[in-house]
């Protein structure tokens, strides 16, 4: 197994779920973690367990929608552990519906944390990276940017859009410094339907993340697999599906 030892590993939407897994894991693999969401007391808890466990954490708080807030984030990790080698972009929210119920606010939510906090990840980090010589953007996208299911057009919309800002900026470092990773799950057993407005559509998505969900670990497990590669290879894209047996 390859070792993360040394990696400066920021991470947004850290307060539970994929965030939080991927912390524990890459921090337990060696890594130094700073943990970022808009639950304070949570990401506390979680860095406090992380330490208590011999593993280096710290915390900031970030609203991904507040592209100074994430101008902080990565501040807050070069200043804690003198640089940032890889910015996992993590914080997602799915309020979805079917087109006809609506609901606009729920479509720019989507839009803002989804797709607008990853770009401003991407703008955040990107020039940090280029004046250390070397990083690597890992984004959580969605196979539901892949193929699209009813009530679910936004929301995939918002994510495809994350794999095709990942696809463009990785045809632009052509010289080696920014590596990218697109991490694609299904269905993961996370508290991502509490953001779901109809209660019917929220209850069958919890029914359907039981019954074929995965757990947060498998995409951590990616996520560090694709981390702890040499800098000289890059993990594109990796899919992350639960297997259905009939």
């Amino acid at each position: 197994m390859l070792s993360l030892n040394g990696k400066i590993v920021a991470i947004t939407g850290a307060s539970g779920g994929i965030g939080e897994a991927t912390a524990r894991l890459l921090a337990q693999r060696g890594a130094a973690v700073v943990l970022a969401a808009r639950r304070s007391e949570r990401i506390d808890a979680i860095a406090q367990d992380i330490r208590e466990e011999g593993g280096r954490a710290a915390t900031c708080v970030v609203d991904v929608t507040n592209a100074e807030d994430l101008r902080r984030l990565v501040s807050t990790t070069v200043e804690r552990y003198g640089r940032i080698d890889v910015l996992v972009n993590n914080a997602g929210i799915a309020p979805i519906s079917p087109l006809a119920d609506l609901d606009t606010e729920g479509w720019s939510a989507m839009i803002d944390v989804n797709l607008r906090g990853m770009l401003n990840g991407v703008a955040a980090a990107l020039p940090v990276f280029r004046e250390q010589g070397k990083g690597h953007l890992v984004s959580i996208v969605s196979v539901a940017g892949l193929s699209v299911s009813p009530s679910m057009a936004v929301y995939a919309a918002t994510k495809n859009a994350v794999r095709t800002v990942r696809e463009g900026l990785r045809t632009e470092s052509t010289d080696g410094v920014v590596r990218t990773t697109a991490i694609s799950p299904g269905y993961i057993r996370t508290d991502l339907a509490d953001s779901m407005a109809d209660p019917d559509l929220r209850h069958r998505t919890r029914e359907n993340m039981d019954a074929m969900g995965i757990p947060p670990a498998a995409v951590a497990r990616a996520v560090a697999f694709a981390v702890e590669q040499p800098d000289d290879v890059e993990i594109g894209e990796i899919n992350v599906r639960p297997t259905v047996q009939a």
